[in-house]
Protein backbone atom coordinates (compact mmCIF):
# COMPACT_ATOMS: atom_id res chain seq x y z
CA UNK A 1 0.00 0.00 0.00
CA UNK A 2 1.66 3.06 -0.74
CA UNK A 3 2.24 5.97 2.37
CA UNK A 4 0.89 9.70 1.67
CA UNK A 5 4.37 10.71 0.45
CA UNK A 6 4.20 8.01 -2.39
CA UNK A 7 0.14 9.20 -2.90
CA UNK A 8 1.22 12.68 -3.21
CA UNK A 9 4.61 11.78 -5.63
CA UNK A 10 1.81 9.75 -8.15
CA UNK A 11 -0.89 12.10 -8.11
CA UNK A 12 1.62 15.28 -8.58
CA UNK A 13 3.01 13.33 -11.40
CA UNK A 14 0.05 12.58 -13.04
CA UNK A 15 -1.62 15.85 -12.52
CA UNK A 16 1.47 17.05 -14.82
CA UNK A 17 0.86 15.04 -17.55
CA UNK A 18 -3.11 15.25 -17.75
CA UNK A 19 -2.04 19.30 -17.25
CA UNK A 20 0.17 19.14 -20.75
CA UNK A 21 -2.99 19.59 -22.63
CA UNK A 22 -4.19 22.41 -21.31
CA UNK A 23 -3.32 25.92 -22.64
CA UNK A 24 -1.46 27.01 -19.36
CA UNK A 25 -1.51 26.03 -15.28
CA UNK A 26 -3.28 29.32 -14.51
CA UNK A 27 -5.98 28.40 -17.31
CA UNK A 28 -5.90 24.96 -15.51
CA UNK A 29 -6.81 25.72 -12.25
CA UNK A 30 -9.42 28.81 -13.01
CA UNK A 31 -11.51 25.87 -14.66
CA UNK A 32 -11.18 23.47 -12.24
CA UNK A 33 -12.18 26.40 -9.79
CA UNK A 34 -8.56 25.87 -7.50
CA UNK A 35 -6.58 28.70 -6.09
CA UNK A 36 -3.74 28.40 -7.95
CA UNK A 37 -1.18 28.13 -5.00
CA UNK A 38 -3.03 25.16 -4.07
CA UNK A 39 -2.56 23.67 -7.38
CA UNK A 40 1.09 23.94 -7.43
CA UNK A 41 1.16 22.20 -4.32
CA UNK A 42 -0.47 19.29 -6.02
CA UNK A 43 1.35 19.44 -8.42
CA UNK A 44 4.63 19.54 -6.51
CA UNK A 45 3.61 16.63 -4.30
CA UNK A 46 3.59 18.80 -1.40
CA UNK A 47 -0.48 18.08 -0.56
CA UNK A 48 -3.12 16.33 -1.95
CA UNK A 49 -6.69 17.30 -2.79
CA UNK A 50 -9.87 17.25 -0.36
CA UNK A 51 -12.41 14.36 -1.80
CA UNK A 52 -14.57 17.29 -2.98
CA UNK A 53 -11.85 18.77 -5.04
CA UNK A 54 -10.45 15.19 -5.97
CA UNK A 55 -14.01 14.55 -7.47
CA UNK A 56 -14.08 17.70 -9.45
CA UNK A 57 -10.66 17.15 -10.71
CA UNK A 58 -11.55 13.33 -12.25
CA UNK A 59 -15.00 14.62 -13.55
CA UNK A 60 -13.06 17.28 -15.51
CA UNK A 61 -10.49 14.47 -16.85
CA UNK A 62 -13.10 11.51 -17.10
CA UNK A 63 -10.75 9.65 -14.89
CA UNK A 64 -11.17 7.87 -11.03
CA UNK A 65 -9.45 7.92 -7.95
CA UNK A 66 -6.85 5.81 -9.21
CA UNK A 67 -5.04 8.40 -10.09
CA UNK A 68 -3.94 8.83 -6.46
CA UNK A 69 -2.58 5.47 -6.70
CA UNK A 70 -1.88 4.46 -10.21
CA UNK A 71 0.86 6.19 -13.00
CA UNK A 72 -1.51 7.71 -15.36
CA UNK A 73 -0.02 5.18 -18.19
CA UNK A 74 -1.63 2.51 -15.94
CA UNK A 75 -4.93 4.45 -16.27
CA UNK A 76 -4.86 5.47 -19.63
CA UNK A 77 -2.90 3.41 -21.55
CA UNK A 78 -1.45 3.54 -24.91
CA UNK A 79 -3.58 2.48 -27.29
CA UNK A 80 -2.66 -0.30 -29.74
CA UNK A 81 -0.34 -0.51 -32.54
CA UNK A 82 -1.63 -0.24 -36.04
CA UNK A 83 0.07 -0.35 -39.40
CA UNK A 84 -2.03 -1.88 -41.73
CA UNK A 85 -3.17 -5.44 -42.51
CA UNK A 86 0.26 -5.56 -44.96
CA UNK A 87 2.58 -5.23 -41.82
CA UNK A 88 0.74 -6.26 -38.81
CA UNK A 89 1.44 -9.47 -39.12
CA UNK A 90 4.90 -8.87 -39.70
CA UNK A 91 5.50 -6.34 -37.05
CA UNK A 92 2.91 -5.70 -34.54
CA UNK A 93 2.22 -9.31 -33.34
CA UNK A 94 5.68 -9.61 -32.35
CA UNK A 95 4.57 -6.89 -29.25
CA UNK A 96 2.36 -9.89 -27.94
CA UNK A 97 2.94 -11.28 -24.93
CA UNK A 98 6.88 -10.29 -24.51
CA UNK A 99 6.95 -12.30 -20.70
CA UNK A 100 8.09 -9.82 -18.13
CA UNK A 101 10.84 -12.28 -16.99
CA UNK A 102 12.13 -11.30 -20.40
CA UNK A 103 11.76 -7.43 -20.15
CA UNK A 104 9.82 -6.44 -16.83
CA UNK A 105 7.86 -3.56 -16.27
CA UNK A 106 8.59 -0.43 -14.43
CA UNK A 107 11.24 2.26 -15.26
CA UNK A 108 14.58 2.09 -16.69
CA UNK A 109 17.75 4.38 -16.17
CA UNK A 110 19.20 4.46 -19.39
CA UNK A 111 22.40 5.80 -20.61
CA UNK A 112 24.03 5.97 -23.95
CA UNK A 113 26.77 9.00 -25.60
CA UNK A 114 25.07 11.94 -26.67
CA UNK A 115 24.46 12.26 -31.15
CA UNK A 116 25.42 15.59 -30.91
CA UNK A 117 28.72 15.93 -28.19
CA UNK A 118 30.78 13.07 -28.60
CA UNK A 119 32.42 14.25 -25.08
CA UNK A 120 29.51 13.64 -22.57
CA UNK A 121 26.74 11.07 -21.96
CA UNK A 122 23.17 11.00 -21.57
CA UNK A 123 21.56 9.69 -18.71
CA UNK A 124 17.63 9.29 -18.75
CA UNK A 125 14.53 7.80 -17.33
CA UNK A 126 11.94 5.56 -19.40
CA UNK A 127 9.19 3.65 -18.49
CA UNK A 128 8.36 0.15 -19.65
CA UNK A 129 4.17 -0.93 -19.44
CA UNK A 130 1.85 -3.77 -20.70
CA UNK A 131 -1.74 -3.06 -22.33
CA UNK A 132 -3.07 -6.62 -22.83
CA UNK A 133 -0.38 -8.09 -24.21
CA UNK A 134 1.33 -5.24 -25.96
CA UNK A 135 4.33 -3.91 -24.61
CA UNK A 136 5.35 -0.16 -24.91
CA UNK A 137 7.42 2.72 -23.57
CA UNK A 138 7.23 6.38 -22.71
CA UNK A 139 9.55 8.88 -22.14
CA UNK A 140 10.62 12.31 -22.26
CA UNK A 141 13.66 14.11 -23.31
CA UNK A 142 15.71 16.46 -21.42
CA UNK A 143 14.94 20.01 -21.88
CA UNK A 144 18.68 20.46 -21.92
CA UNK A 145 18.53 17.88 -24.75
CA UNK A 146 16.01 20.06 -26.77
CA UNK A 147 17.92 23.45 -26.36
CA UNK A 148 20.91 21.72 -27.52
CA UNK A 149 19.07 20.99 -30.92
CA UNK A 150 17.28 24.27 -30.78
CA UNK A 151 13.80 22.41 -30.42
CA UNK A 152 10.90 23.95 -28.22
CA UNK A 153 10.99 22.15 -24.41
CA UNK A 154 7.57 21.76 -24.00
CA UNK A 155 6.69 18.73 -22.48
CA UNK A 156 4.46 17.70 -25.12
CA UNK A 157 7.22 17.97 -27.54
CA UNK A 158 9.66 16.55 -25.45
CA UNK A 159 7.31 13.34 -24.84
CA UNK A 160 8.50 10.09 -26.57
CA UNK A 161 6.72 6.86 -27.12
CA UNK A 162 7.60 3.48 -28.55
CA UNK A 163 6.51 -0.13 -28.89
CA UNK A 164 8.81 -2.86 -27.83
CA UNK A 165 9.07 -6.14 -30.11
CA UNK A 166 10.57 -9.16 -28.96
CA UNK A 167 13.66 -10.41 -31.11
CA UNK A 168 15.16 -13.83 -31.40
CA UNK A 169 17.86 -12.47 -29.16
CA UNK A 170 16.71 -9.76 -27.13
CA UNK A 171 14.63 -6.96 -27.92
CA UNK A 172 14.00 -4.30 -30.53
CA UNK A 173 12.24 -0.88 -29.32
CA UNK A 174 10.72 1.35 -31.91
CA UNK A 175 10.04 4.75 -30.50
CA UNK A 176 9.33 8.53 -31.50
CA UNK A 177 8.49 12.11 -30.53
CA UNK A 178 4.70 12.97 -31.21
CA UNK A 179 3.89 13.12 -35.02
CA UNK A 180 6.72 10.96 -36.04
CA UNK A 181 8.97 14.32 -35.72
CA UNK A 182 11.94 12.10 -35.00
CA UNK A 183 12.70 8.59 -34.24
CA UNK A 184 14.63 5.86 -33.25
CA UNK A 185 15.42 1.94 -33.32
CA UNK A 186 16.78 0.78 -30.15
CA UNK A 187 18.20 -3.00 -29.72
CA UNK A 188 18.79 -4.73 -26.24
CA UNK A 189 20.01 -7.84 -24.86
CA UNK A 190 20.35 -9.21 -21.47
CA UNK A 191 23.77 -8.49 -19.77
CA UNK A 192 25.48 -10.59 -16.97
CA UNK A 193 24.77 -8.83 -13.90
CA UNK A 194 24.37 -9.80 -9.95
CA UNK A 195 20.88 -8.30 -10.02
CA UNK A 196 20.18 -9.54 -13.72
CA UNK A 197 18.73 -6.27 -14.01
CA UNK A 198 21.02 -4.62 -16.77
CA UNK A 199 20.29 -4.84 -20.69
CA UNK A 200 23.19 -3.69 -23.16
CA UNK A 201 22.58 -2.65 -26.85
CA UNK A 202 22.93 -0.02 -29.06
CA UNK A 203 20.74 3.37 -30.54
CA UNK A 204 20.19 4.72 -34.22
CA UNK A 205 18.81 8.03 -34.94
CA UNK A 206 17.02 9.16 -38.25
CA UNK A 207 18.77 11.46 -39.81
CA UNK A 208 21.02 11.65 -43.09
CA UNK A 209 24.06 10.47 -43.69
CA UNK A 210 26.05 13.87 -44.12
CA UNK A 211 24.01 15.22 -41.44
CA UNK A 212 26.12 16.60 -37.84
CA UNK A 213 26.38 13.82 -35.01
CA UNK A 214 26.46 10.41 -35.01
CA UNK A 215 23.64 7.88 -35.94
CA UNK A 216 24.51 4.87 -33.57
CA UNK A 217 26.02 4.17 -30.12
CA UNK A 218 25.86 2.04 -27.62
CA UNK A 219 22.87 2.19 -25.20
CA UNK A 220 22.44 0.79 -21.52
CA UNK A 221 18.91 0.04 -20.24
CA UNK A 222 19.32 0.02 -16.19
CA UNK A 223 15.86 -1.87 -14.28
CA UNK A 224 15.39 0.51 -11.35
CA UNK A 225 13.84 -0.25 -8.05
CA UNK A 226 10.26 0.66 -8.03
CA UNK A 227 9.98 2.84 -4.73
CA UNK A 228 9.14 5.95 -5.06
CA UNK A 229 12.27 7.36 -4.03
CA UNK A 230 14.95 5.52 -6.21
CA UNK A 231 12.73 6.49 -9.28
CA UNK A 232 12.54 10.46 -7.98
CA UNK A 233 16.20 10.46 -7.83
CA UNK A 234 16.42 8.75 -11.05
CA UNK A 235 14.26 10.91 -12.86
CA UNK A 236 15.68 14.37 -11.24
CA UNK A 237 19.08 12.79 -12.22
CA UNK A 238 18.72 12.97 -15.91
CA UNK A 239 20.77 15.51 -18.27
CA UNK A 240 24.27 15.29 -19.95
CA UNK A 241 27.71 13.75 -17.93
CA UNK A 242 30.93 13.07 -18.34
CA UNK A 243 31.81 9.11 -18.46
CA UNK A 244 33.53 9.47 -15.21
CA UNK A 245 30.14 10.71 -13.57
CA UNK A 246 27.96 7.70 -14.25
CA UNK A 247 27.60 4.71 -12.64
CA UNK A 248 30.66 2.61 -12.73
CA UNK A 249 28.93 -0.42 -14.35
CA UNK A 250 27.19 1.93 -16.80
CA UNK A 251 30.61 2.76 -18.09
CA UNK A 252 31.73 -0.97 -18.17
CA UNK A 253 29.04 -1.51 -20.60
CA UNK A 254 29.23 1.21 -22.71
CA UNK A 255 32.69 0.52 -23.29
CA UNK A 256 33.36 3.99 -24.37
CA UNK A 257 37.26 3.81 -25.65
CA UNK A 258 35.97 1.15 -27.97
CA UNK A 259 34.43 2.48 -30.98
CA UNK A 260 30.71 1.02 -32.23
CA UNK A 261 30.87 -1.63 -34.66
Amino acid sequence: MNNPAQIRTIFGDNLRLLAQDEPSITILASKLGINRTQFNRYLTGESFPRPDILARICAFFNLDARILLEPLVDIVPARSPSLGNYMNEFLVSNTQAIPESLFPNGFYRFTRRSFIDRSVFVLGLVYIFRDGEATYLRGYETVEAMKMQSLPTSPKLREFRGVVLQQEEGIAIIAARKNAMTSSFNYLNRAASFGNNFWVGYITRTIPEDAAGMRVTRLVYEHLSQDAATVLQASRAKGFYPIQDLAPFHQRLLRPDQNFA
